[in-house]
Order: structure tokens, then C-alpha cells, then sequence
């Protein structure tokens, strides 16, 4: 503070004598303070407090225009360019202009009314001129390297940045037009850009676009009296055939500035633009930038791109356009509510620029950018779209040539269409039209594979496009373009031609299938459609390919919807002649087959097409399919999946038999019950050998319930054969209480296009996997797991499950494992004990010939008294007895 103070006495003293000194001696006295006041700067840390700053800033700044004009006055341009840079940069011992130069560069950022001083002084036009010989005059290097000193590099900086915050100001541009260079310096850059300094091309951009930032009302008129766009325009369309595009582009964008940032002002700049083809240059320029690298001259073609964007805004009357709107539309659609925002397209010759460069270039990056300035347009005003809509069509031209465009740009474009429907809700009938012809013509697999993608999205908002898709012929096209792939798939009968034409084609038959399975969601006509077709057969073939059948299956249920029995058919049929190692197709189907059997209609198709059988038929298909290790297919397969095959069959067969007293019925007088024993019994995890089992005395004895959590929640080695037995057990239980349908214990797949099929990956390791309700966390099991063997006396639903666990009792044997089989066969009796306390529960359990089942499956059991099960087996037949007996039974 001191050292500013002695300052400020010392500037004072000089302000009183500078009157009485001749200007030399003036000059010499300001000069030899300024070092001064530069050194109390650096050490204040850049704070300046000086009272006079104002007057400072004046004196310096004149006298920085005055050596500056002294300098220039009567040389020739290339010798005054020179007397400059010497004047202006640290050489030799003459360092007044770069004292100077150096002191306006901290006091032009210091606060707006010293600015004033310094625009004041005559300065804005001085540094015009010496910008418009530095760029126009390139110095011939001396030194062998050729590179720009440090010192250059400085004094550039520190002019430019004196002239930004010079130029930033109104006041500023009007002082800079006394010095009649600005037009000049545009003109140069539009005319000599493969000729000027290297160096100052970027100071140069940066000063011309921050003076057109601050455009007057004055230097609009000024600029169109020398017909500056004009002239500039005329340059650059000598330019554009000889410089490189980027080059181009950077001198093109400094002249572009101006006639946009103007607008506001005065459309005059504008005018003169478009009298001179200007469009007609940018598109010169911008189709030039074709082949360029992503990152190549970028960023002035998209300053080009972004002004001409804003262009399209810019025109003195709104457009008046009649609405043609087509119907039908969706119901929230309403036009005559679209309000606009104010950022509209009045300048359809602007917007027809980019509309000719999509049209005209193939270039992935250049089509990229117009897309996405389509993209920005509409979102500036929903009535954008409209307005080009009905009149250019840039939308419905581009669907014509679209397949022409690399994979990137049609991918990008139909994101667009799409986004017509999706975010402005409006049906675009006529594009929908071509782009329906362009799946039709199937010219580039890949475009109608992303055309058909785009649709799907669609059908996906609304079912009214369910009818437009129908009426328009695109759900036949699709259902004969299946038919034909449904032929081809047929004859080839498995065989594979590798390449990337089979992938594109795939996963068009996979979105065509989807297609297809929207159309008929919640469409009856359309499934009718479908039918009346013939197509059911065909689409039948699909099931096959798991990349298919998710869709595939999706529109066999939306047929069950008219017809159950056809569904029944081809479900069951499937089912059965799947082969062994197809347990994904059957998991896939079994899932099918139970959403469908959600509805109680269906229930009488499942029995009358032989629906039980068909499912009892794959877990016979399944026999030694659990044994511990497992042989032959089944090492391939992980026990996982074949406990979730057992699990879903046995959710079929509960489904269809729930609520439902003539399907109960039928399985019981068939002996289905017994058939089911039988076919759990040949799994391969229950005991299956012929020697009778040695009675072992049991110390302890566990519930079922503390069986389950022992055996899967705790460090205790259980053999694998042991948690299958007690896993269907345990689903056994929710059947007969009749609640195994709505269970979940595996977590859902989707296969994806480009996944290895589930079959052909399966492999041992999965043996180690368990359902989901072995893996939650905390060692506990969740409730469903294990709650029916707490709730005691339940009523019984399927009495005929109690027998088939009946059945399995003496089979929950392994020889080695002695005293956990019969720890858990005491377990298993105890519950079935528990089932029968009460008398409904007896009757229900008479009825289904319990106490046969008892007498002929545990004969061993009833022989030995030392036998474990002998006394819990006796308690449940005199329950049973009590109630009623048979007398074959009792003999």
C-alpha cells in the first residue's frame, strides 16, 4: 500500500508539470514511471490501488496510438509491419512500445471506465491496423528454425487480448470504424488464407468474432456501403475450389458470424448474403468437408452447421401453411393446440442447404451432423416439423434414399422418425408409407432390419397402429416374408451357412416375429388375420431357434386367445417330441403354457389335447437324469436345469388341475397320480435298488422345516442326490396344498440375439448351481420355501400328491448315508402325520386310497418294529382306519 501511495504522489506531481514540458520531455517522464508502476504490480499480486487509474490509462494509451501511427505514417506496408513487431516486442535496448504495450494490457483488465479511457484514446483503431499487417503480411524468418520466440508469442497475446476486451464493448467497434480497416480485414481472411501469417490466423478469428458479438446499428450500414459480404462472398468461392476444407471452412465461419449475429440488429447483412449465393457457397464448402477425419476441421464445420441451423429462424414473416393432417391419429393429437415457442422456421433457404447436403453426400460424419440438426430444430418448436413437413418434405425425401447412407446415419435417422410418434404423438402417414415400401424392397437387409426396429417401437406406443400396420398391408408383407423364411428354415433342417448375411437376415426374422407378436397383441382381427393366413404351421417351425421363440410363442398365445385347443395342440406337441437334450425349448414352453393356464378356459383344451400325459412324458424322459454323478447327456447338463424342467412340469400339471374339478378328476381315475410317482421315482436322486434297507436306531430326530435350513443354509455336507430328493418334496408339498403354480424359484433368461444357444453352453460346472431359494442372503431360506411344513392342519387340495410322497418314502434311501436317509423318511412321515389331524382332512385322504397306498409302499416299515418308521407310519393308518377302511385293506 505504501509503494501505491508513493506512486500516486509521484503520478501527481507529474500530472502538475506536464503542461509546462515539451511533449518529448513528457513522454520520457510517463515512460520512465511506467516501470515503476509495473513492478508494484507484480509485487501486489496483480491488485492495482491507484487513485488516478483513469488518467493513466488515458495518458499511455495515447501515447501507445501515437509511437504506433509514428511508426506507420508514410512506409510501405511490408517495412511498417516490421517498424511495428520492433516497436512492440523486448529487443535491443528500446523497450518503450513494449512498456507501452505491457502496461494497457493490465489496465484494459481492470474495470469497464478505465475501458472507456483507453477506447477514448484512438487505440481500437491503431490495433486494427496493425492486426491487418500482421495477418496480411507475413514476416520472412531469419533464423534457421523458423519458429515464433517466446517473445512473439507474448506480444500476440497480450494485443489480442487488449483487443477482445477493446472490441467486446459497442463504443469500441464504433471507434475501431474511423480506422476504415475492418472491412479490409474481413475481406483478407476471405481472400488471402493460403497467403497470411500462419500465426495470427486464430488472433484473428477470435478478434473479427468477438467485434461481430457487438455489432451496431453503424457498422451494419458501414459494412454494407463497401459491399463487404459481397466481396468476402465473391473471395470465398475462389477459395473453396483451391484451399483445403477445413481452411475453408475456419475463413468461411468469421464471415458467416457476421451476417448472423447482425440479424437481430438488421436483416441488411443477411440480404446481402443471400443476393450473392451465399447458400449456394455453403454448401460448396460443407459438400467439400466429405472424407474428412471425425475430428478434422471439425469444429469450424460445425460452427458453419450451427449458424446455418440458426439461419433457418431468421426471415421477417412467419410461414403460413395448411394443415394436411391424415387420419387416423392417435387420440391425444391435437395441431390446433401445438403452440409455438417463437423459434420457427422463416427461412426455408437456409434449411434447404442441409436438406441438399444429406441428399448430396454419402459421408457418415457430415449426413450424422444434419440429422442432428433436423433433430435440434424440432426441438426448438414442435411446429418446426410440421412446417418443413408441408413443405420441403426432408423427412419423406430422405426415406427414398436412406439405404444409400453408411449403417451409423440409417440407424440415426429412423431414431428420428420414430421420435415423431414417440415425443411429438403425431402419425406420420405418408412416411410410414415409404419406409413400409422400403422393408417391402429389402434392398439392404441391414436398413429394412432398422426401418422394421423403428416400427416396432411404434406398435409398442399404441394399438391403434395395430389397424394402420393391418390396413396398410404391412402385417400381410410380414406374414408372407415369414412364410418364405419358415420354407427356407424347413428345408435346411438345422444346417448353418456362417457369415454376416446370415446374422443381418436372423435378426431380421427375429424383429419380423416380433413385429408380428405386437400386431396381434390385444388385436383379435389381427390374430384372425394371422390364422385366415395358414400361417399357424409356419410359424410354428420358429420355435426351434431360441432367438425366435420368445416372439414366436408370443403369438401362439394371442392365438389361444380364439382358439385354446390349436395352442394346446402345438404346445404339447412340441413338448413331447422335443428331445432329450432340448431342456431349454421345454423350459421356454412349460412357461408359455402356464401363463396361458392362468385362464380357467383353457383348462378343458389342456386335458382334450392329452396335456398331463404330454408332461408326466417328459419327466419319464428325464429318468437317471439326478443321479450323483450324473452319465451319459445328462453330464452335460447342469442339475439346475433339470430341477427347473421337474419344477415347471409339475407347475403345469398343478395349474391345470387347480380350481378345476373335471381335469382333478380325470387325473386321479387315470392313475396319473401313480404315474407320477413312478416318474420322480426313476430320477435318479431317489433310491431305486432292490436290497432291503438296515433299520437304524435314531437318536435325534429333525423336522422337515429344520431339515430344509440344515441341509441348504448350513456348513453341514449334504450329498446332491439328498437336496434334489428334499427339492421335490418340498414342490410336492405346494402341490398338494395347491399352491405350487404360483411359486417362483428360478430366475428368468431372456436370450438375446448374438447369445450362444442355453443348450450349447450348459455345461457341468452348472451342477453347483441352485435354485434361487438356496442363494438368499443370510443363510435363511425364504418363507415359501419351507412355511407349508410349519402350518400344520391345512386343507388338502390334491390329496393324490400326499400319496405320490407316500410312494417316494421308501426311496429316500442311499446306501453310505444310512442314518440321514431314515432321519429324513421320519421327517417326511411326521408331516404327512400332520396333514391328517383333522377329520376333513381324513375323509379327503380316504377318498384318494391313502391307506393302499401305505400298505403296498412301506410293507418293510410295518413288518419290522425296530424299523424307525414303523410307529409314526402305524399313527397315520389308525388315523386314517378311524375314518374309514377298505376291506382289501384290512385282510
Amino acid at each position: 500500500t505504501l509503494q501505491w501511495e508513493t506512486l500516486g504522489r509521484q503520478f501527481v506531481e507529474y500530472e502538475q508539470v506536464a503542461p509546462f514540458l515539451i511533449p518529448e520531455e513528457q513522454q520520457r517522464r510517463l515512460l520512465d514511471f511506467l516501470p515503476l508502476f509495473l513492478k508494484a504490480w507484480e509485487q501486489s499480486a496483480g491488485v492495482i490501488v491507484f487513485p488516478n487509474i483513469q488518467l493513466l490509462a488515458s495518458e499511455v494509451s495515447k501515447l501507445l496510438t501515437k509511437e504506433i501511427k509514428r511508426n506507420l505514417n508514410g512506409k510501405p506496408a511490408e517495412e511498417a509491419r516490421l517498424a511495428l513487431e520492433q516497436l512492440l516486442q523486448q529487443k535491443g535496448e528500446a523497450e518503450d512500445g513494449c512498456l507501452l504495450l505491457k502496461s494497457v494490457y493490465l489496465l484494459s483488465q481492470t474495470d469497464l471506465r478505465t475501458m472507456w479511457n483507453i477506447i477514448g484514446s484512438g487505440l481500437p483503431a491503431a490495433l486494427m491496423q496493425c492486426l491487418y499487417l500482421f495477418f496480411t503480411f507475413p514476416l520472412k524468418k531469419t533464423s534457421d528454425d523458423g519458429e515464433t520466440s517466446e517473445d512473439d508469442t507474448q506480444t500476440q497475446e497480450m494485443l489480442v487480448k487488449i483487443m477482445l476486451n477493446m472490441y467486446r464493448e459497442e463504443q469500441g467497434v464504433e471507434e475501431l470504424l474511423a480506422a476504415d480497416k475492418l472491412q479490409s480485414l474481413i475481406i483478407a481472411t476471405a481472400s488471402l488464407w493460403d497467403q497470411c501469417s500462419h500465426s495470427w490466423k486464430v488472433p484473428t478469428g477470435r478478434v473479427l468474432r468477438t467485434i461481430s458479438k457487438a455489432q451496431t446499428k453503424n457498422s451494419i450500414v458501414y459494412l454494407q456501403a463497401v459491399d463487404c459480404i459481397k466481396i468476402a462472398v465473391q473471395n470465398l468461392f475462389k477459395l473453396a475450389d483451391t484451399l483445403p476444407a477445413c481452411d475453408v471452412c475456419e475463413a468461411a465461419s468469421i464471415v458467416l458470424c457476421f451476417v448472423k449475429d447482425s440479424y437481430p440488429i438488421s436483416s441488411a447483412l443477411l440480404t446481402e448474403f443471400e443476393n450473392n449465393d451465399g447458400y449456394q457457397l455453403l454448401l460448396k464448402i460443407i459438400l467439400r468437408c466429405e472424407g474428412l477425419q471425425q475430428n478434422e476441421g471439425d469444429p469450424y464445420l460445425d460452427e458453419i452447421l450451427d449458424m446455418l441451423t440458426c439461419l433457418t429462424t431468421c426471415g421477417k414473416t412467419e410461414l403460413k401453411v395448411s394443415g394436411n393432417i391424415v387420419h387416423p391419429q392417435l387420440p391425444h393429437f391435437d395441431f390446433e393446440q401445438t403452440r409455438s415457442s417463437g423459434m420457427t422456421v422463416k427461412n426455408l433457404q437456409a434449411f434447404q442447404v442441409l436438406q441438399s447436403i444429406f441428399q448430396k453426400s454419402n459421408d457418415q460424419h457430415l449426413c450424422g451432423k444434419i440429422l442432428a440438426a433436423i433433430d435440434t430444430i424440432w426441438a426448438w418448436d414442435t411446429v418446426n416439423f410440421f412446417l418443413l413437413e408441408w413443405t420441403l418434405q426432408p423427412i419423406n425425401q430422405f426415406t427414398d434414399i436412406i439405404h444409400f447412407k453408411p449403417h451409423p446415419v440409417q440407424v440415426q435417422f429412423f431414431r428420428l422418425v420414430e421420435s415423431i410418434v414417440l415425443d411429438l404423438s403425431y402419425v406420420p402417414h405418408e412416411i410410414l408409407k415409404k419406409v413400409q415400401y422400403l422393408i417391402k424392397e429389402n434392398v439392404v437387409p441391414f436398413c429394412t432390419l432398422t426401418a422394421l426396429r423403428c416400427l416396432l417401437s411404434m406398435t409398442k406406443k399404441d394399438l391403434l397402429f395395430s389397424d394402420i400396420f393391418r390396413d396398410s398391408g404391412l402385417l400381410g408383407l410380414l406374414l408372407a416374408l415369414l412364410r418364405k423364411q419358415a420354407k427356407i428354415l424347413r428345408k435346411s433342417a438345422g444346417t448353418h451357412l456362417p457369415g454376416l448375411e446370415e446374422g443381418t437376415e436372423k435378426e431380421l426374422n427375429a424383429v419380423m416375429l416380433k413385429m408380428v407378436a405386437a400386431l396381434t397383441v390385444g388385436s383379435v382381427r389381427n390374430t384372425v388375420v394371422l390364422k385366415d393366413y395358414g400361417m399357424v404351421p409356419y410359424i410354428k417351425i420358429f420355435l426351434d431357434d431360441e432367438c425366435y421363440r420368445s416372439a414366436t410363442l408370443n403369438i401362439l398365445e394371442q392365438l389361444s386367445v380364439i382358439n385354446y385347443e390349436e395352442y394346446m395342440s402345438i404346445i404339447i406337441g412340441a413338448l413331447c417330441s422335443s428331445t432329450q437334450g432340448e431342456l431349454h425349448l421345454k423350459l421356454d414352453l412349460l412357461k408359455s403354457l402356464l401363463r396361458i393356464l392362468e385362464s380357467p378356459k383353457s383348462h378343458s383344451a389342456f386335458r382334450t389335447c392329452s396335456g398331463f400325459n404330454g408332461l408326466l412324458s417328459l419327466l419319464s424322459d428325464m429318468e437317471g437324469a439326478l443321479q450323483d454323478p450324473p452319465s451319459g447327456l445328462w453330464t452335460a447338463v447342469g442339475q439346475n436345469c433339470i430341477l427347473e424342467l421337474v419344477f415347471y412340469t409339475l407347475q403345469g400339471i398343478t395349474a391345470a388341475l387347480h380350481l378345476d374339478p373335471a381335469n382333478s378328476n380325470f387325473f386321479q381315475r387315470h392313475g396319473l397320480f401313480e404315474k407320477m410317482a413312478e416318474d420322480l421315482g426313476s430320477l435318479g436322486c431317489f433310491w431305486t435298488q432292490g436290497e432291503r434297507q438296515i433299520p437304524l436306531s435314531l437318536e435325534k430326530t429333525r423336522t422337515f422345516a429344520e431339515f430344509l435350513d440344515a441341509a441348504f443354509c448350513s456348513s453341514e455336507p449334504f450329498p446332491m442326490w439328498l437336496k434334489n430328493c428334499i427339492w421335490i418334496l418340498n414342490f410336492l408339498d405346494h402341490m398338494v396344498k395347491g399352491t405350487l403354480h404360483l411359486e417362483s424359484y428360478f430366475k428368468e433368461r431372456k436370450p438375446e440375439m448374438g447369445e450362444v444357444s442355453r443348450d450349447d453352453q450348459e455345461g457341468p460346472q452348472a451342477q453347483e448351481e441352485y435354485p434361487v431359494a438356496f442363494k438368499t442372503p443370510g443363510n435363511k431360506l425364504p418363507a415359501s420355501a419351507y412355511r407349508l411344513w410349519e402350518m400344520g392342519d391345512c386343507a388338502i387340495v390334491h390329496p393324490g400328491a400326499v400319496c405320490v410322497m407316500v410312494r417316494l418314502l421308501p426311496k429316500l434311501y442311499k446306501e453310505g448315508h444310512s442314518q440321514l436317509s431314515q432321519e429324513i423318511q421320519c421327517a417326511v412321515v411326521d408331516h404327512i402325520q400332520s396333514l391328517v389331524k383333522s377329520e376333513k382332512s381324513r375323509q379327503v385322504m380316504c377318498g384318494s386310497d391313502l391307506l393302499s397306498t401305505i400298505i403296498t409302499s412301506c410293507q418293510d416299515a410295518f413288518r419290522n418294529e425296530s424299523h424307525p418308521l414303523h410307529l409314526p407310519l402305524t399313527r397315520v393308518f389308525e388315523k386314517l382306519a378311524s375314518q374309514a377302511i377298505e376291506p382289501d385293506v384290512l385282510r
